[in-house]
């Protein structure tokens, strides 16, 4: 247990009031009953088997911030990482700010903030290995390091930036309310540690001494419908109608005057602010080719494999149903088998490369601990489930004679079974990996733009593949290979149409949706204006030239032509993809002009002043 020092102030002791029986997302904040079975079990705090003797053990409890007192001092940032022992890198609590007004009058709003422990905690249904647990325990959501794989899926759904990925030590950590001092009845360290009395803590919806509002939310705080967080504000003092973030993230706040009102069952009241539309200044366009780079790029790789090679395989399997006989197993009784083992290869270094995206790649076999709720645990089943009806039915298409002992029509029944299956497995393996990126914290992502260009890439990036093997093969016959060409350009084009549409209704979305996807949408436009413009231009010219390629008929020109259309279409496929994952603005808290500071880590590793310890920044840009 936490030791008490014997001249403990009384400011950091929880006060033992009268708490409602419900909070203002209407939860108990009871937990769970005093003789329940699960009341007076140990949280074997370092091996202690101790029990705490805090009467309020089973009810939810919060932090609660005071954005008029906060002087910014981070005395509370300091107190968690002394009681943590956090390298300079990662910070469990964290203070940044926003400023609005003009000289002289300017104001400025601070925010201190750390894992709310929320009442619908994402980041445990997102995790995949279960490395999350919310305990009746003080409501606390905790996390076990040496279970986590350091995916990082918990820090993309998170809208407040709770969980700290470390790309040293390969595993995410993050706040645990202190539960060691709340056994015997201390406060959190950074609550104890306010000098301004900015942050408090105790049982939920009970309103700390000198507070008079309980407000769920404060300018620059995401929305609260994406977790129930507990945490309750106050800020009472006037501020300017238009906030800005001093990070380099281009999100604005409105004060929204006519519609102001205070959230249900909060006491007190405060205006509300909404994310605004960004004003577009005059930014030019940029290339930034070496910003596409990313901790994301294994799953730049993974995910268009992935694609291409369900599409590919749709192909073989349902063309000769649909009266392309030069795909099927007959007119290549070689090639055929050749090509679907190529695909088990190709999606077998895919899935190599993935577990690269991990901290800890030899751990990849725990992403299946959580099916019930995480999207990362179904993709990984569905993907798994897709490569071995696959393999499956490779193995008894090319080596039927391992198979020799057992009768034709059962090994035929099988091999016809397995085809099947996998022609459902594989789109449902892409439907379950786009599930990944529909996120509320990344506006940018969550739109269904991002299913129809999975489809798209499974359409298009299928198609060449299967042109790039089975094409030079009919020329080799002395074949025809134009019907085949045709039919996949219809595949190509409508894949194509599929992409442009879904990107057009999304940039057209974001345009009219002020926030963090808005904001995405202008750094599309202005700082990779120039590459995302190629992309378009790519795409454009993939279209036309597979178009063209389809009406010449056979011949060169007919060839020279495919070719072109594969290379635009596999660098229009690299350069969406890429951006896909380095535009995301999640919906973190603001940052302060260095700390928590995007615009100012990529500097620091630019200039060298990441190689000193004492600023903070990490090397490994994750």
């Amino acid at each position: 247990m936490f030791k008490v020092r014997d001249n403990e102030p009384e400011y950091a002791f929880i006060p033992d009031i009268e708490a409602p029986q419900s909070n203002c997302y209407g939860k108990p904040i009871q937990l769970v009953e005093e003789n329940d079975p699960l009341a007076g079990q140990s949280l074997n705090i370092n091996g202690d088997s101790g029990v705490g003797d805090n009467p309020n053990r089973y009810k939810q409890h919060g932090f609660y911030f005071n954005a008029d007192n906060c002087i910014a001092c981070h005395a509370c940032e300091a107190a968690c990482a002394e009681k943590n022992d956090t390298p300079a890198h990662l910070a469990f609590r964290s203070v940044g700010y926003l400023e609005g007004g003009s000289y002289p009058a300017v104001a400025r709003l601070n925010i201190s903030m750390a894992c709310n422990h929320c009442d619908n905690p994402v980041c445990l249904k997102g995790c995949p290995t279960r490395a999350y647990t919310k305990f009746a325990e003080y409501g606390a959501v905790l996390q076990d390091p040496d279970i986590c794989f350091g995916c990082g899926y918990c820090t993309w759904v998170c809208p407040y930036n709770a969980p700290q990925l470390d790309p040293v030590a390969g595993h995410v950590s993050k706040c645990n309310m202190c539960v060691d001092r709340l056994e015997v009845g201390l406060k959190p360290a950074c609550a104890s540690a306010c000098l301004g009395g900015a942050l408090d803590f105790g049982v939920i919806e009970t309103t700390p001494e000198n507070r008079e509002q309980l407000a769920t939310r404060i300018p620059g705080f995401p929305d609260t419908s994406i977790t129930h967080p507990n945490i309750r504000f106050q800020q009472t003092r006037s501020l300017p109608r238009e906030m800005h973030r001093t990070d380099s993230t281009p999100v604005r706040y409105l004060r929204d005057e006519q519609n102001a009102k205070p959230d249900p069952g909060v006491k007190g009241g405060q205006s509300q602010y909404h994310s605004a539309p960004l004003k577009r200044r005059n930014k030019p366009m940029q290339w930034n080719l070496a910003k596409l780079r990313s901790r994301e790029d294994p799953l730049v790789i993974f995910t268009l494999i992935t694609q291409a090679v369900v599409g590919a395989f749709l192909l073989l399997f349902l063309g000769p149903q649909f009266g392309l006989e030069s795909l099927g197993v007959a007119a290549h009784p070689v090639a055929y088998p050749v090509t679907l083992f190529g695909l088990i290869a190709v999606q077998t270094f895919a899935l190599v490369i993935s577990t690269l995206h991990l901290g800890r790649p030899h751990r990849f076999y725990r992403a299946f601990n959580n099916l019930r709720y995480s999207p990362v645990s179904r993709e990984v089943a569905a993907v798994a489930v897709f490569y071995n009806l696959l393999g499956a039915y490779a193995v008894l298409t090319g080596l039927p004679q391992l198979f020799g002992w057992l009768p034709d029509g059962l090994v035929n029944g099988v091999r016809e079974l397995a085809g099947w299956l996998a022609v459902i497995a594989g789109p449902a393996s892409i439907y379950f990996m786009h599930r990944i990126y529909r996120i509320p914290a990344r506006p940018f992502w969550n739109h269904w733009q991002v299913l129809s260009s999975f489809y798209a890439s499974m359409l298009t990036l299928g198609s060449l593949v299967v042109a790039l093997v089975f094409v030079p093969l009919q020329l080799l016959q002395g074949s025809d290979y134009t019907p085949l060409l045709q039919s996949l350009a219809v595949l190509v084009l409508a894949g194509l149409l599929l992409e442009a549409f879904g990107l057009y209704r999304h940039a057209d979305y974001l345009r009219h949706h002020a926030g963090e996807g808005q904001a995405a949408w202008l750094e599309q436009t202005t700082t990779f204006g120039k590459t995302y413009w190629l992309r378009n231009a790519l795409m454009l010219c993939a279209g036309g030239l597979v178009t063209l390629a389809a009406l010449s008929g056979a011949g060169a020109a007919s060839l020279v032509l495919w070719s072109l259309a594969t290379l635009a279409l596999s660098g229009a496929a690299l350069i969406g993809r890429a951006l896909f994952y380095v535009l995301v603005i999640p919906t973190t808290m603001p940052g302060a002009f260095f700390w928590k500071n995007p615009a100012f880590q990529q500097h620091a590793r630019e200039a060298g002043l990441a190689g000193m310890a004492q600023v903070g920044v990490q090397l490994v840009d994750h």
